[in-house]
C-alpha cells in the first residue's frame, strides 16, 4: 500500500476518496493526525498531514517515529513525502518541482531511531541512497507521464526550524553542497529505512532561500501561499498518475 504524507500546502488531497479515518496508538506516542484510508483513482492510499490537519505542528516536534510507525501497522510499503522547500540552487526557484535524490541533516534534539538500548541489538541501516531508488524513478516516470517538468535531483538540506535560515547560513548550506532547504526530511526518511519501507519525496520550492534571488534582503511570505497553491495542483496530478503505474 501507498503512503502519502503531506506537509505545508498539502493538508488533503483533492482528488482523493476518503473511506474512513482511523485514529492510531503507537509505542513512541500519538502521531500527527488520524490516518486517512482511501483511494486516488482505483489505487488503495493512506493520507496523513505531517503538521496536523490543521497545520499546528511545528517541524522540530512533530512525532515522526509514531508517523512511521503507524504507517507501518497500516501495513504501507511505500512513502511518498511531499514537503515544500527553500532553492538554493539558482535553477530551484520558486514553483519549481523537485524529486530529491541525497539529505544533509542539520537537526538536532529529535528522536531519529528506534534503537535506543534496552533488549534489542542495535541496527545500522545503510543510508548511502536516502531515498528509494525504485520509488524516485516511479515518480519522476510519473511526472512525465502527466507532463508536468520536474528536477531530477537535489541535495536536501535539514534544517531545525521553525525560524527560516540567515543568509549565512544558506551560504554554508551551498558550501555543503545543498540544494534546497527544509525542515522535515529527517528523521523521516532515515525512520522510514529502519522499517524497511520505500521513501521517496516530491519537493515545491516555495521561495527562494534567504539571500538569494527575490530573497536577497527579506523572504516574501505574501507570495509563497501563490505558489504553493499552485504548485500543489502540479503535485495532485502526479500523484494521481503514480497510482495509475
Amino acid at each position: 500500500m501507498l503512503a502519502i504524507i503531506g506537509g505545508s500546502g498539502l493538508t488533503q488531497l483533492a482528488n482523493f476518496d476518503v473511506i474512513r479515518r482511523e485514529v492510531v496508538r503507537t509505542p513512541y506516542g500519538e502521531p500527527s493526525g488520524a490516518l486517512m484510508f482511501g483511494t486516488l483513482g482505483d489505487c488503495p492510499v493512506v493520507f496523513l498531514a505531517r503538521h496536523g490537519y490543521g497545520h499546528t505542528i511545528p517541524p522540530h516536534l512533530v512525532n515522526y517515529r509514531a508517523n512511521m510507525w503507524a504507517l507501518k501497522q497500516a501495513k504501507v510499503e511505500q512513502v511518498v513525502s511531499v514537503a515544500s522547500v527553500g532553492g538554493i540552487r539558482d535553477d530551484l526557484g520558486p514553483g519549481v518541482l523537485v524529486v530529491p535524490d541525497q539529505i544533509i541533516d542539520y537537526t538536532s534534539g529529535r528522536k531519529t531511531t528506534y534503537f535506543e538500548g534496552g533488549e534489542d541489538p542495535v541496527r545500522h541501516i545503510d543510508f548511502t541512497q536516502p531515498y528509494d531508488a525504485t520509488l524516485r524513478s516511479r515518480l519522476l516516470a510519473a511526472a512525465a507521464g502527466a507532463g508536468i517538468v520536474v528536477a531530477d535531483g537535489a541535495v536536501y538540506a535539514t534544517t531545525q526550524g521553525p525560524r527560516l535560515e540567515t543568509a549565512a547560513e544558506i551560504n554554508r548550506l551551498q558550501r555543503d553542497g545543498a540544494d534546497v532547504v527544509g525542515m522535515t526530511a529527517m528523521p523521516e526518511a532515515a525512520l522510514a529505512r529502519e522499517l524497511d519501507t520505500a521513501y521517496a519525496a516530491i519537493n515545491v520550492v516555495a521561495n527562494f532561500a534567504a539571500g538569494r534571488g527575490n530573497s536577497a534582503e527579506a523572504i516574501c511570505f505574501d507570495s509563497i501561499e501563490a505558489v504553493l497553491h499552485e504548485a500543489m495542483q502540479r503535485v495532485r496530478a502526479i500523484l494521481a498518475k503514480l497510482c495509475e503505474q
